[in-house]
C-alpha cells in the first residue's frame, strides 16, 4: 500500500514514515498542498496523511483539488483540537482527523482502518447484494451507488454509512449506532463527525438536500434510509 505523507514540517514526515515503514508501507513524501497534488498525479496513492497549515497551499484546498478525481482516504493532521477545524475538514473532503502531538499507535490504528475500507470497495473484498429503496441503488458487489441510474462518487465512509442504512431501510440508526459500525471502533462523542458525513451524503444523493428523499434525520433519535 502506498501512502502520501504531507507536511512541510520535515521531522514529522520523517518520523511518520519510519512508523508507516516500519508496518510494511511504502511512503512518498511532500511539503506542501501543490507537491502533494503532484504526488497523487504521478502516482498510485491508495492513503494520504494531510497537514492543514502549509505554504503555497494549505491542506482543506489541497483536499478540495484531490476530491474532484479522486476518493481515497484522507487523514487530517493538525496542531488545532477545536470543533470547527475538524468540522471544516471533513466538510472539504477528509475522512478522518488526528491532532498533533499524535500517539504513533493511534495514528497506525487510524490508517488500518482507513485502509480496510478503502480495499473493501475493490476486488479484494467483493461481497455480493443489490439494496435498492426508490431510485437510490447499492451494489455491493461492484461497490457503486446510483440515484435513478446515475453514478455517484463517494468515499470509503460514506458507502460504509448508505450501505448500512440502505441495506436495513426504515430502520433508524443512532449516530452511535452508526459510527461503531462503519468506523469500527467504539464511539466517543460522534455527532459532529457523523452529521458532517450525513450531510455531504445527502449532498450527492438527493435532490433538495434540505427536503430529503432518501436520507432522514428522525430527531432525538438518529438516521434512517426512507424505505419506498
Amino acid at each position: 500500500m502506498n501512502i502520501l505523507v504531507c507536511d512541510d514540517d520535515r521531522e514529522i514526515v520523517n518520523a511518520i514514515e519510519i512508523y508507516l515503514r516500519n508496518e510494511g508501507y511504502d511512503v512518498f513524501k511532500a511539503y506542501d498542498g501543490i507537491e502533494a497534488l503532484t504526488v497523487v498525479e504521478k502516482n498510485e496513492i491508495h492513503l494520504i496523511l494531510m497537514d492543514i497549515m502549509m505554504p503555497k497551499m494549505d491542506g482543506m484546498r489541497a483536499t478540495m483539488k484531490i476530491r474532484e478525481a479522486k476518493n481515497i482516504p484522507i487523514i487530517m493532521l493538525s496542531a488545532k483540537s477545536e470543533d470547527y477545524d475538524k468540522i471544516t475538514g471533513l466538510n472539504v473532503g477528509a475522512d478522518d482527523y488526528i491532532t498533533k502531538p499524535f500517539n504513533p499507535l493511534e495514528l497506525i490504528a487510524r490508517v488500518k482502518s482507513q485502509l480496510r475500507r478503502y480495499v473493501s470497495l475493490g476486488s479484494l473484498e467483493k461481497k455480493t447484494g443489490i439494496f435498492q429503496t426508490g431510485g437510490l441503488l447499492i451494489d455491493d458487489e461492484q461497490k457503486t451507488v446510483e440515484v435513478d441510474g446515475k453514478p455517484i462518487a463517494v468515499t470509503p465512509i460514506e458507502y460504509g454509512i448508505l450501505k448500512l442504512l440502505t441495506q436495513h431501510a426504515g430502520r433508524v440508526f443512532s449516530m452511535d449506532q452508526i459510527y461503531e459500525t462503519v468506523w469500527h471502533e467504539p464511539a466517543y462523542n460522534p455527532e459532529n463527525t457523523v452529521a458532517v458525513h450525513i450531510r455531504r451524503i445527502r449532498e450527492k444523493i438527493e435532490i433538495n438536500p434540505k427536503n430529503p428523499k432518501y436520507l432522514k434525520v428522525v430527531w432525538g433519535i438518529g438516521y434512517k434510509i426512507e424505505k419506498l
